[in-house]
C-alpha cells in the first residue's frame, strides 16, 4: 500500500519530492483512469491552497470531465473555452493569476481564483489536461508551472509507450 510523505524544504525540493512520490505510486500501472485518480488525489492532499485538482479527457471532440479531487466541476469543455480549453487547443500551459480577468473563463467553482492548466499529449496527440484551482489569487508561480509539469510528464510516462 502506498503511503504519502510530508513534503519539506524549499518549494523546488518539495516538487522533487512530490514527482518522486508520483513516480512510485503510478509505477507498474498503465491503466489511465487509475493514474489520473491516484494522482489527483496525491497532488490535492500534499499541495497547499487547493481546491480543485482533476483531469479532463479529449474525446476528440471536446474534454470531458475525469478523476478529480474537490468540488463537482463541469462536464465538458469545448477547446475554444475558458482556461483548459486554452491550454488543450494551444499546447502551451496557462498560468492564470485572476480568473475572472481571463477572457471566456467557465466558472465551475465559484471560490476558485486563480488556476493552473498542464496539456496532456501522448506520441503527438492530445490526451487531456492537468487542471488545478486555487480559491488564491495568484496562487500559481513559475516554480509551481515547473513542478507540476513535471508530474503532468510523471503521468504521461505512466501511459507507456
Amino acid at each position: 500500500m502506498f503511503t504519502s510523505q510530508s513534503l519539506s524544504g524549499d518549494k523546488p525540493q518539495q516538487y522533487a519530492q512530490l514527482a518522486a512520490q508520483a513516480r512510485a505510486l503510478l509505477a507498474g500501472e498503465r491503466d489511465r483512469i487509475a493514474n489520473a485518480a491516484n494522482l489527483s488525489a496525491l497532488v490535492y492532499h500534499a499541495l497547499p491552497d487547493l481546491n480543485w485538482v482533476g483531469f479532463y479527457f479529449f474525446d476528440g471532440t471536446e474534454l470531458v470531465v475525469g478523476p478529480f479531487q474537490g468540488q463537482p466541476a463541469c462536464v465538458r469543455i469545448p477547446l475554444d473555452r475558458g482556461v483548459c480549453g486554452a491550454a488543450a487547443s494551444s499546447g502551451l500551459t496557462q498560468r492564470v493569476e485572476d480568473v475572472e480577468a481571463f477572457p471566456g473563463h467557465i466558472a465551475c467553482d465559484a471560490a476558485s481564483r486563480s488556476e493552473l492548466v498542464v496539456p496532456l499529449f501522448h506520441d503527438g496527440a492530445l490526451v487531456g489536461v492537468f487542471d488545478l484551482d486555487s480559491p488564491v489569487p495568484g496562487r500559481f508561480d513559475v516554480v509551481d508551472q515547473q513542478g507540476l509539469e513535471e508530474i503532468a510528464g510523471v503521468y504521461l510516462e505512466s501511459l507507456g509507450a
